[in-house]
């Protein structure tokens, strides 16, 4: 015996159980709330990291300069560029990423929270 093709659902329920409604005219399938964006979150660990960068490469170029200049007495002159270095190559990232921060949070546009990294946090 067969059973009717329009009479059973796919999980054995018939279907006349089932109580459907038409839907509204002028209803697109989409609710406001989808839409909504939800408050960003703040990468405080990220941020804190960047201040952490930005200082600290600050220290070094402020110090290397210093040395270069003659301003703090060395024995080896030669050794007062690779601080220079180190301290561009640490305050960089730290100056991009707070840069970011601070547009974000003053709501500047094309700036968002979500363009630092948050390391998975």
């Amino acid at each position: 015996m067969k059973a009717a093709r329009g009479n059973i659902l796919g999980a054995g329920i018939s279907n006349h159980k089932v109580k459907y409604s038409r839907l509204a005219a002028d209803d697109d399938g989409y609710i406001d709330l989808q839409f909504k964006k939800s408050p960003p979150k703040v990468p405080y660990k990220a941020i804190a990291l960047a201040v952490f960068l930005f200082l600290i490469g600050s220290l070094l170029i402020i110090f290397g300069g210093l040395l270069l200049s003659g301003t703090i007495k060395v024995e080896h002159p030669d050794r007062t560029i690779p601080v220079i270095i180190i301290g561009v190559l640490v305050f960089l990232p730290g100056f991009y990423h707070l840069r970011i921060a601070y547009y974000a949070a003053k709501g500047y546009r094309g700036y968002s929270y979500d363009d630092i990294p948050d390391f998975g946090d």
